[in-house]
Parts: C-alpha cells; structure tokens; sequence
C-alpha cells in the first residue's frame, strides 16, 4: 500500500467520522428542541383556565398592558374570555381586572360593546372592574361598562383623553441637502407627511378627527358612569388628566376602594376565584410581540402614528 492510499484512506475516515458526527449533532438537537417543546406545550396554560368543581364562583379576567390587536389585552381575546365566564352556569359575578395604561380606541370601543352586551344577555351576573396600578385612557373607557368600579388608594385612574403624534424633518433635510420626492394622486394623500411642511389646513382637520373620538370617549363614559360622574362640579374630567384612586373616588370616577378578593367576598359573595383570562401558548405570544415590534418599528418610519387613548 503506497503513501497515497494510505492517505486517500485516512481522509474518507475522516469524512466518514466526521458525517456521523454530524447526524449525531442533528439527532440531539432535534430530540433537545422536542423536548423544549414538549415542556412548554405542558407547563403553558389552556386557552381558557377556569377549572371547574361544581361549586359557585367569581370569575376573573385580567386586562394587562396595552389595548391593541397584537397585545395579550386585544379585544378578541377579552371578548371571548367574557363569553366564556358569562357563559358558565357557575358565574356569580365578574371581576375585569386591569393594570393598563390604554390603547387603541377601536378595542377599547369593542370590548366596551361586549361587557354591554353580555350583561344585557345575562342581567343577573354583574361586572365589577379592578383597577391595580393603573386605569388610564382606554382602560378607563373600558372600565367604565362596568356596574362599578374599585381602585386602591394610590391606582392612577382617569386621562380621558385621546393622543397621535408624528415629527418634522422639513429643517433637518434642509441642512443635510436631501430632497423629498413624493409622488401622489389625491390632493391630501401625502397627509401630515412629516418630511413636507406643516399644512395649517390639514392640522385642523386632525385635530377635529382626535376631537370627534375624544368626544366618543367621553360619550362612552358618561353612558356608563351615569349621575356618579361628578363632571359638571369638574369638567376638567374630560382633559386627559389623571389621578389618584383616592382622588378618583371623590369625582365619581370610582365606586369604592378595593380590590379583587375585597369584591369576591363581600359583592359578589362567592370567595372562589375562576380565572378565565384567554391566555396565549409561547409561539403565538412570541410571534405576536414579533410583529408588534415589526408594526412599532414601520409606524416609526411611516411617521404618523395612529389614536391612541393614551
């Protein structure tokens, strides 16, 4: 055997140890990924995690964080866990626990609808909104379809306001000796472009756009709250302010201070505690910040950014 057989020998050794290898790697990690996945598929919660044993309950729903269609607190995930406690035979009473400091006023504006809705379907079971932290803007508005409403002393409750911002890079494209190149049809279709002047018109006509859906807002509370809502005593409920739970409850913003146990055991008077918050498996709550992100980012690039109440 020559020097060049022995050698051409040890290479496909090498190659051949180094292919196993390879498939070994493979192999591991795929049993490691099936494995990842079969833990998460089995410590994740269901969609809907009310377990139930026979006896009468409290349902519970949490709204956390921002209202919008790709956060935890969209509105179909709110409105189906309220069809789902109301539709429990076992529901006394329902507790919407928010810490929120708004959103979108279209989901806001739904889930709003829904609460209506399903307390006109079922008149006997009550819903009771819980503010921990934070009540603000459209968690407010939503809070407000309750039949009442609980915050603890310290909550931040209120700014019943609507907000849309952009910026201007008219002077800053100016100095770095860029040129803007917009090519439209339709007189106002490059509207509050931010690389272009301010058009006084067009302002106005977006501010009108924020007061007719400030004013939806207020109608929606007003609707809710009744003659509790101390607002002629103090139109300054309506500018977007915030204020204590404290605070809150002097303004008729609040019916009492409290919280979710304090309602579950002297309101509704059934101490047992059913969550049915609609929770999302790990992919879909990864993939659902994905694409937040990616619809934060191009809102950012586009410039104008859409109501929030916020």
């Amino acid at each position: 055997m020559d020097k060049m057989e022995v050698l051409e020998r040890a290479l496909l050794a090498s190659v051949t140890e180094q292919r196993r290898t390879r498939r070994w790697k493979i192999a591991f990690r795929f049993m490691t990924l099936a494995v990842v996945v079969g833990a998460l598929v089995l410590n994740s919660p269901l969609d809907l995690v009310g377990e139930s044993d026979g006896r009468a309950q409290t349902a519970k729903i949490e709204l956390n964080g921002p209202i919008g269609d790709r956060s935890g607190a969209s509105a179909d995930n709110v409105k189906r866990s309220l069809a789902a406690a109301f539709k429990d035979t076992k529901t006394r009473g329902v507790v919407l626990e928010i810490n929120s400091p708004g959103g979108s006023p279209v989901a806001a504006g739904l889930i709003y609808d829904e609460i209506k809705r399903q307390r006109a379907l079922h008149p006997d079971i009550k819903v009771y909104a819980v503010i921990g932290d934070l009540g603000a803007s459209g968690a407010y508005y939503i809070a407000s379809a309750a039949d009442q409403i609980y915050a603890d002393k310290a909550s931040l409750v209120g700014s019943i306001g609507v907000t849309a911002a952009t910026f201007g890079f008219v002077d800053l494209m100016s100095k770095l000796g860029v040129e803007r190149r917009a090519y439209t049809s339709g007189e106002h279709k490059a509207f509050l472009d931010q690389f272009q002047p301010r058009n006084e018109g067009e302002t106005l006509f977006w501010q009108g756009v924020l007061g007719t859906t400030h004013q939806q807002f207020i109608t929606a509370v007003k609707n809710g709250r009744g003659d509790r809502l101390k607002s002629a005593e103090h139109p300054e409920l309506f500018s977007g302010l915030i204020w204590t739970g404290e605070q809150a409850l002097q303004l008729g913003l609040i019916d009492q201070l409290g919280d979710t146990d304090l309602v579950a055991r002297d309101v509704i008077q059934q101490e047992k505690v059913v969550d049915f918050t609609r929770k999302e498996n790990p992919f879909d709550r990864f993939a659902s910040k994905l694409g937040a992100s990616v619809a934060n980012e191009l809102s950012q690039i586009v410039g104008v950014s859409g109501i929030r109440l916020q």
